[in-house]
């Protein structure tokens, strides 16, 4: 990627890997021998890898096929608010190619629900198999002061659209997001997104994305909402971009504001997704994400607690072939330390603890 970084600032060069998925001008991936160490089962459904694309890169939805013939087990779509919306200022994106890592203070920029879904039901039609997975990140618009109306009406659009919907209550680029994370708060948007699911007569899982940022009690706090009795979530991402800056990054992009992801998150995230593992008794499907490079990186997460995981930031450095290379390295792990499976190895370190 380096001659696109040299001519590119980072939103440009997401835009054009978006296109560049979208019309299929990216190598199609071969399968890999004994792929099936890492079929996984989860939310009901059958994963064929547990390497998704993170919410954030394809956000209104235009490249799904492309991202599925790069190797992507998953894909999570949005972050979609119900109203198309310009997000932040430019610029906005950060690329620390230093410290393999990007700032971002995007601010839900994107096209809306109603553009959004046309694109969502035209992957439908074309799905090739069951197991091209798609999960579809909902939140609200910037003006918003009801939140609750915004994610209802997500769910509401797109609960028989998706294999799976995410509550983003933790992106730092939309003031006063991450507040819905308070116990109180978490507990009145839940209730009734669990409500409108049963009213809808859908099973359709939902899961709750938090920041890398929670002290131990704020997230004792989220794990009792989570497991309550007949209000129990289906799943938790963990997790989101940081708003803290590690002392030892060098870019000179370091102190712009934002979320950071990529290298520097990742002690941070995979602590946070030991912890949530204890915490919810592993009664809770976790997904990890921060930092994720390699194989060693991706066994790491899941031994920490996630039956799955999700990529961005070391595709904007890697490039698509990343996807194949975490996929070939974890095999090889998994093999040489005695697994027949990737489901074998969920939580293994959170357990010792």
């Amino acid at each position: 990627m380096p001659l696109i970084h040299k001519t590119m600032d980072g939103e440009e060069a997401h835009n054009l890997a978006i296109k560049m998925a979208k019309y299929g001008l990216i190598p199609k991936i071969k399968k890999l021998e004994n792929e099936k160490i890492l079929n996984v089962r989860a939310f009901d459904k059958q994963f064929a890898n547990p390497i998704g694309c993170a919410a954030g890169f394809d956000k209104n939805a235009e490249a799904i096929e492309g991202l599925f013939k790069i190797g992507f087990g998953f894909v999570e779509i949005g972050t979609v608010t119900p109203l198309a919306q310009e997000g932040n200022p430019k610029p906005r994106v950060f690329r620390l190619s230093e410290d393999r890592a990007v700032i971002n203070r995007y601010g839900f920029n994107g096209h809306g629900h109603e553009e959004v879904k046309k694109r969502v039901e035209q992957f439908w039609i074309n799905r090739k198999n069951d197991e091209e997975i798609i999960g579809v990140n909902i939140g609200k618009n910037k003006t918003q002061q009801d939140a609750i109306s915004d994610y209802l009406a997500g769910l509401r659009l797109f609960a028989d659209r998706a294999d799976y919907i995410t509550i983003n209550i933790s992106s730092p680029n939309t003031p006063g997001l991450r507040n819905l994370q308070n116990k109180e708060q978490l507990e009145n948007l839940i209730d009734p997104l669990l409500k409108m699911r049963n009213q809808l007569g859908k099973k359709i899982p939902l899961i709750i994305k938090i920041a890398p940022d929670l002290n131990e009690e704020e997230m004792k706090d989220i794990a009792k909402v989570l497991i309550r009795n007949n209000k129990k979530i289906d799943g938790l991402i963990v997790s989101n971009t940081t708003i803290s800056r590690p002392s030892y990054l060098k870019s000179e992009y370091k102190n712009e504001s934002g979320g950071l992801s990529g290298r520097p998150l990742k002690k941070a995230s995979t602590e946070a997704l030991k912890k949530m593992y204890e915490l919810t008794n592993g009664k809770v499907t976790l997904i990890g994400v921060g930092g994720i490079e390699s194989g060693h990186d991706a066994l790491e997460k899941i031994k920490s607690g996630a039956t799955l995981i999700q990529l961005y930031t070391s595709m904007v450095f890697e490039g698509p072939i990343i996807v194949n290379k975490i996929k070939r390295e974890l095999i090889e792990l998994l093999r040489k330390e005695g697994y027949s499976n990737v489901s074998e190895a969920i939580g293994l370190d959170a357990k010792k603890n």
